[in-house]
């Protein structure tokens, strides 16, 4: 139907304004909550599963912060063509980006958060499981609501909860441990059985402003814009083009990615917004084909600027990398105690060293 718009008007009769109106009651809405299909399945792999519960896991998030593992992490700044991430709006799918869900149930009452993760190229100390790189506010807001009673507690009552990795297949993993985690950085690592998707190549070297980026974004609804496929469940995906604006410290003052700098990037702004369950998602260099930035959501520092997307430089994953190597023909090591800043790389043969986390 067509817009109209509507105006004040000034009369010269007095107006009968009346009394005060009468305050309507609130619409109590008696319809039961259903759960959506992916929801249900969520519930029903919680209720029977034997995997670490919501609470165990968020106590390994927490003794586990900046536990720099005993994996080695490839580098990966410039990936071969089988490695590297050749995505964009018309691709049909996206296998290689998981789905996070994390559960809290509590008799008839539940809650599920949701996030985006992906498979990092780096061992699992736990046979045939694979480490999964998301964020981690989604489990602290589903740890909220596991902590609070979602209704009258009843010591008769079971909780179920627990966190899971689906693949765009529709098959759950449950999340045996949180292996590490950066908190400060929103970041957590975790490990599950072997999901059989493809690992995504990193890159320890943060982009300069202005490059083109691709972004996975997700939305529970159909948008209106073209592009969006199914993906997990009865969500929608697509690989959106943005760009890299600036980087910003803990302090949230501007830093510099420049060669010769080393400048504290805590964190990355990037357009356009990400979508609700984005967060966790990689941002992928659109010339490389690697990650350099894992989205976090938004974030607004003045009016003048506006809201933008707020992320982590990838670099940020190395902190809890034990090593640093280099994928090579001749599977060469490199040596780099702190990651460097320019695009051109020196490769020294045969050495390898340890990297200690930033503390």
């Amino acid at each position: 139907r067509p817009i109209t718009r509507q105006y004040a008007t000034v009369s010269q009769s007095p107006v009968d304004l009346g009394g005060p109106p009468v305050p309507q009651r609130a619409a109590i809405d008696l319809t039961p909550s259903i759960p959506s299909p992916l929801d249900r399945q969520i519930l029903k792999v919680a209720s029977c599963s034997e995997s670490p519960s919501l609470s165990e896991l968020v106590h390994s998030y927490l003794s586990n912060s900046r536990h720099i593992l005993n994996s080695s992490l490839l580098y990966e700044s410039c990936p071969s063509a089988l490695r590297k991430v050749n995505r964009g709006p018309s691709t049909a799918n996206s296998p290689d980006v998981l789905l996070i869900a994390h559960c809290v149930q509590d008799g008839d009452e539940h809650k599920i958060t949701v996030a985006s993760g992906f498979a990092l190229e780096a061992p699992s100390q736990r046979e045939g499981e694979s480490l999964i790189l998301s964020c981690a506010h989604t489990l602290e807001e589903a740890d909220s609501s596991n902590g609070s009673n979602l209704h009258s507690s009843s010591t008769s009552r079971r909780v179920n909860s627990g966190s899971f990795v689906i693949s765009s297949e529709g098959n759950m993993y449950p999340v045996t441990d949180i292996v590490s985690s950066l908190p400060r950085s929103d970041l957590m690592i975790m490990s599950c059985k072997n999901p059989g998707v493809a690992t995504l190549p990193v890159s320890p070297y943060p982009v300069h402003a202005g490059t083109p980026v691709l972004g996975h974004f997700v939305s529970h609804e159909l948008p209106d814009e073209p592009g969006w496929r199914p993906w997990v469940g009865d969500s929608w995906s697509k690989w959106v083009r943005g760009t890299v604006l600036g980087y910003r410290d803990f302090a949230g003052r501007e830093t510099q990615a420049n060669p010769g700098t080393y400048d504290a990037l805590s964190h990355l702004l990037f357009s356009p917004l990400p979508t609700a369950g984005s967060s966790g998602g990689p941002i992928i260099d659109e010339e490389t084909g690697a990650v350099i930035g894992v989205m976090l959501g938004t974030r607004m520092d003045n009016r003048v600027e506006g809201t933008r997307g707020w992320g982590v430089p990838s670099e940020t994953i190395f902190e809890v990398s034990l090593k640093l190597v280099r994928r090579t023909a001749a599977q060469a090591h490199f040596v780099d105690v702190q990651p460097t800043r320019a695009r051109r790389e020196t490769m020294i043969p045969g050495i390898q060293v340890v990297l200690i986390a930033n503390m």
